[in-house]
């Protein structure tokens, strides 16, 4: 499931814990630093009037919730759906990653996004435009604060010289990373640096499940092994139809949108998506 933990909702660790009650295999938790107000971000909906759903503005961090939620749970996935990487310091993050994984015992699944809000991630000191070129260059950053003992990066967006960062994660050589986008380039872009493609569910030419041959000719054209790479839909409708589709196209996984709502409400809605992967 994908859930937007904020503070009207059923908290991360009650959360986690009833999923992995329930059968589920991992929960991804959603991340907006802020929602500036403007024409671009509509405000929360009001009567009669478009709007932004409340828990774009109110998501907490997802690494805090992800923290709790592995504190009360022994072999759910814990994932982030998505982090905004072009949005969050280097270093912080890579250092959040490897700690939650070595904590976890190697449960941690970084779903990363480069945003769609264009004054939220401009309010970062992020140029919009540039803001693919610089998630790829600190995700292969990221990569060697993880894995090396002296890590050194130099790059036109990330530049620095030899570094020590501990802990290394659980996962060796670290926490698979799973690209978010859709179309044929976010394909590219998740080949070229990713273990895994997150696309939404979509018509025509960004079907995730059409695109499947694409994606194996491309991880053909790069050498990568179709078979360890996987493909995560992001808030798939709860429609067996739609779940029997992905799964005999070679999808990995189908996320179900939790709602951010509180206690009993959250875990009937829960039930409901259990009786459906029951």
């Amino acid at each position: 499931m994908t859930f937007f933990p904020t503070d009207q909702s059923i908290g991360p660790a009650e959360m986690a814990a009833a999923a992995e009650a329930r059968g589920f295999e991992s929960v991804w938790f959603a991340e907006h630093s802020h929602m500036p107000m403007s024409p671009a971000t509509p405000g929360p909906p009001e009567p009669g009037q478009p709007g932004l759903p409340r828990e774009y503005y109110a998501v907490g961090d997802p690494f805090v919730g992800l923290a709790m939620a592995a504190a009360v749970t022994k072999s759910l996935k814990l994932g982030t759906g998505i982090c905004l990487v072009p949005q969050r310091d280097i270093f912080q993050t890579a250092k959040q990653v490897a700690t939650l994984d070595h904590f976890s015992d190697g449960r941690f699944l970084f779903g990363v996004g480069a945003g769609w809000n264009q004054p939220e991630i401009e309010n970062h000191g992020t140029d919009f435009k540039q803001r693919f070129a610089i998630m790829r260059e600190r995700i292969e950053a990221m990569k060697l604060l993880w894995t090396e003992e002296k890590a050194e990066y130099h790059g036109d967006h990330v530049d620095f010289g030899p570094s020590y960062a501990w802990p290394k994660p659980a996962q060796k050589p670290y926490p698979p990373v799973h690209v978010g986008g859709a179309g044929l380039r976010a394909i590219r872009r998740a080949v070229r640096y990713g273990d895994g493609w997150i696309p939404l569910p979509g018509s025509g030419e960004n079907d995730p499940i059409d695109l499947m041959p694409t994606l194996r000719d491309e991880l053909a054209k790069a050498g990568r092994d179709a078979d360890s790479f996987e493909v995560t839909i992001y808030f798939c409708p709860p429609d067996p139809d739609a779940v029997k589709r992905a799964a005999d196209a070679g999808i990995t996984r189908v996320l179900f949108p939790l709602p951010s709502l509180s206690g009993d409400a959250a875990l009937g809605a829960m039930d409901g998506y259990a009786r459906l992967i029951s």
